[in-house]
């Protein structure tokens, strides 16, 4: 006898609330590192790593945690994942020295790797095909709240409380998370049963000295001895995948992905905006505590119009993303962030009022929001049903990885124009600062904009291929057909 499904809000709600804590945590941290430096006694370049060990572990294992989840069952992995990171978040809110935080910090990155690609997959099967993108729009929604609450909720409990309870507060979260899961969701597996151990592997190191390299680049420089060598090594290995996944079987990612259009395109269009728009969020906050000089939790407010419009956005955009088309939506967005950057470049001066940014900011915020609902739609809609659990994968691991590039090029952009024009009055730092911002901003329009033309290319309806040994495609073959797939 089955056990009857407690309900689709609550298998929703199981999955949407671990992943609400891993969005939380990529940027939770940022507006506490001044109190963690003072209460650890460590200098900036120990410090960077509270940060970036979350970030490497985080990136370089979203693959592999897919693979797991595909494997020996995505709740079981999901579940695994919660557990791990509730215990490392523990773990971070005792830590007494800066190297138990970072250490705790790479475990918390792990359990993230494991919770976010098969939270999506979790989330899709557990409602109809009709409802999938209400599921996505919910998926992306909290996603989005996560990432809009981070800063915010981080500087609020550092001034509220101690840094401490930035991290004890997942703890309760996951206490209640694991449960929920395992009553409210049902276990799924993936059809291959053998890993791919040498290209779970490659890719991981691929990742992760990519994101080293970016990394080190926005503090050290492109030129430098570590940057080159994550760079270079990033590159070669990603290539030794390449040639391997051809003769592997079964390969990490299935050789047919790389061929279907609306996968592919919508993936660009994932890069380019979290290239182009956190890199831009990134010095947008330093901007309203520096020059307008904003406490971190009043900064974190004042950015609400942007981060927090998706909330409202997603879901709405959810329920159209099949009559209107997901590139379609893509485009739009991306148009709508791209024209928002250049308004803040444009507008952005020491003496701007923050009522003059606020229409750019919601600008930007209803666009993030519509690539937050159609792009992983589009991304699940165009990939067999047995494929969701790896495209999550793929999406989520390039999503990061521009998010991480954004900042670190960014960085170099405003590097370079700040330390030529920066003097020692206060005004004249805060005209130093916007000399930096603005070109930064500029390149921001520049990538977010070619998602633009990515977005376009793809098809307006778009079906998935059939599963292999599906008799539609049996029936096809015999009559001498081709399966459609999402490229024609």
């Amino acid at each position: 006898m089955t056990r009857k499904s407690p309900g689709v809000l609550w298998a929703l709600l199981a999955t949407s609330l671990p992943m609400f804590m891993v969005s939380l945590d990529n940027l939770v941290v940022t507006n506490a590192l001044a109190d963690i430096a003072k209460d650890l006694h460590t200098k900036q370049s120990q410090l960077e790593w509270v940060v970036n060990g979350y970030m490497l572990s985080f990136a370089g294992l979203l693959l592999a945690g897919a693979a797991l989840g595909d494997r020996f069952g995505r709740l079981r992995v999901f579940t695994w994942g919660i557990v791990l990171f509730t215990a490392s978040s523990a773990a971070c809110a005792l830590s007494d020295s800066v190297a138990v935080l970072v250490t705790a910090r790479v475990l918390q990155g792990a359990g993230a790797a494991m919770i976010l690609p098969v939270s999506l997959t979790l989330a899709v099967n557990a409602v109809t095909a009709k409802q999938r993108n209400m599921a996505v729009g919910v998926w992306g929604g909290v996603n989005g709240l996560g990432i809009a609450v981070g800063p915010l909720a981080g500087g609020l409990v550092t001034q509220g409380l101690d840094w401490h309870w930035i991290f004890w507060i997942n703890v309760p979260v996951g206490i209640v998370a694991v449960p929920l899961a395992l009553w409210s969701i049902r276990e799924s597996k993936g059809p291959e049963r053998v890993l791919d151990i040498r290209g779970m592997a490659l890719v991981v190191v691929a990742v992760v000295a990519g994101v080293w390299g970016i990394v080190r680049a926005a503090d050290h420089g492109w030129g430098s001895a570590g940057t080159l060598a994550g760079l270079l090594a990033a590159g070669a290995l990603l290539i030794v995948f390449a040639l391997y996944q051809r003769r592997a079987n079964p390969p990490l990612i299935p050789l047919r992905m790389y061929r279907v259009r609306a996968f592919m395109l919508s993936n660009f269009v994932s890069f380019s905006m979290y290239f182009g728009v956190f890199g831009s969020i990134f010095f947008l906050a330093q901007f309203l505590q520096g020059p307008m000089g904003y406490s971190p939790f009043e900064a974190g407010l004042r950015t609400l119009p942007w981060t927090a419009a998706p909330m409202i956005v997603v879901p709405l955009t959810s329920l159209v993303v099949e009559r209107i088309g997901g590139g379609l939506l893509q485009a739009v967005g991306s148009a709508l962030q791209a024209g928002a950057l250049a308004w803040l470049a444009l507008i952005v001066a020491p003496d701007v009022s923050y009522g003059a940014m606020i229409p750019a900011m919601v600008m930007a915020g209803v666009g993030m929001g519509l690539i937050f609902a159609a792009n992983p739609a589009t991304v699940i809609g165009s990939v067999r049903e047995s494929e969701h659990n790896k495209a999550s994968g793929v999406n989520n691991t390039i999503r990061e990885f521009g998010g991480a590039v954004g900042i670190a090029v960014l960085t170099t952009v405003f590097t370079h124009e700040f330390a030529g024009h920066a003097a020692g009055t206060k005004a004249q730092a805060a005209t130093a600062f916007v000399d930096g911002l603005q070109p930064a901003m500029w390149l921001g329009v520049v990538i977010v904009s070619l998602g633009i033309v990515a977005a376009l290319l793809i098809p307006r309806h778009i079906s998935a291929a059939p599963e292999e040994g599906d008799p539609a495609t049996a029936g096809a073959a015999a009559r001498g057909e081709a399966a459609l797939t999402p490229t024609e």
